[in-house]
């Protein structure tokens, strides 16, 4: 693919090939009249290559994408590409990282009000800033997540199998699991693909808590996704990758105390125990089983659970 050495232009700053700049996306008032504003980070080689985008923060409580972003704009390889751009976004949810809450004062997801528009609520005008300012100008891009409240997530890849260039930027990002993941509805990942750029959402750890085996594959991945477009020259090992076509929650049939005897990212086979159900006063156990071979991807971590609550996800590679 042959790349162009355009201008990149955001909230009225030019960034030129080989330059640097630290801009914000737009700004927004609370109601304290308190200024909020979100930095974007611009790095440019004076060689043409793909601009990449690295965004975390979509939910204010998902921190080790945060962190994974902060270690890679540390870096001096990063700041300064072989060729292409780099633009990274630490935090696109400022107000929700200050809250320390998942969605926005007014109770909406931010990853539920794509594409936005340009006079709706404060999430519906980040979305639309976003997907006018940024989107339009890169390649593809990588956007960072964790698993919710008390459920802790393997790293893990999602991606739609269907699209050749999806898979394609998965495996290059090569990390432990990639997931066939569809899409959904006024999602960054769905309407950023309606403008033919591809975003993979990239998911570790849980909400609220660093996860370092997460931070460092996310790091890794991004790093190795550099190296192949020819934007970084550094030596990474070689990380295999097992591809998952579809995955299954196991619920719990009934409420108790919940124990789980497999670890994230294990191998289980179909009808091994996986976890136990237990009550509070010893009267019934409960075996969990795998309901076919595959992969744990995600743990809930709460001890105490009711009926019906997701408990594992597992993954498994047949079709």
């Amino acid at each position: 693919m042959t790349y162009s050495n355009r201008i990149i232009h955001i909230n009225g700053m030019d960034i030129k090939p080989g330059a640097s700049a630290q801009v914000s996306l737009n700004w927004y008032q609370l109601p304290t009249k308190t200024i909020i504003e979100i930095p974007v980070y611009v790095f440019r080689s004076e060689n043409p290559g793909p601009t990449l985008l690295i965004l975390a923060g979509m939910h204010g409580d998902e921190i080790n994408g945060i962190e994974i972003v902060r270690k890679l704009i540390k870096r001096d390889d990063v700041k300064k590409p072989l060729c292409g751009s780099i633009i990274a976004i630490p935090v696109i949810n400022i107000i929700s990282f200050l809250y320390g809450s998942r969605d926005l004062p007014d109770g909406r997801d931010l990853n539920r009000c794509f594409p936005g528009t340009k006079s709706g609520s404060l999430g519906s005008r980040i979305a639309y800033d976003l997907m006018n300012e940024i989107i339009p100008q890169i390649d593809f891009g990588i956007d960072f997540h964790t698993g919710g409240a008390k459920i802790s997530n393997y790293p893990q890849l999602r991606c739609v199998f269907s699209s050749k260039i999806n898979l394609d930027l998965g495996k290059k990002f090569s990390p432990p699991l990639i997931v066939n993941s569809p899409f959904r509805d006024n999602t960054l990942r769905k309407e950023a693909s309606r403008k033919g750029k591809p975003i993979l959402v990239f998911e570790g750890g849980e909400s609220s808590r660093f996860d370092y085996l997460s931070i460092n594959e996310g790091v890794n991945g991004c790093l190795r996704l550099m190296k192949h477009y020819n934007m970084l020259d550094l030596e990474l090992p070689n990380n295999p990758t097992v591809l998952l076509n579809k995955t299954s929650w196991v619920r719990a049939r009934s409420s108790g105390l919940f124990h789980t005897s497999k670890t994230n990212g294990a191998h289980v086979r179909k009808g091994e125990m996986i976890g136990l159900i237990c009550d509070p006063y010893g009267e019934y156990e409960e075996k969990l089983v795998a309901p076919f071979d595959g992969y744990m991807l995600g743990i809930n971590n709460q001890p105490v659970i009711n009926q019906g609550d997701a408990l594992m996800h597992i993954g498994t590679e047949e079709g």
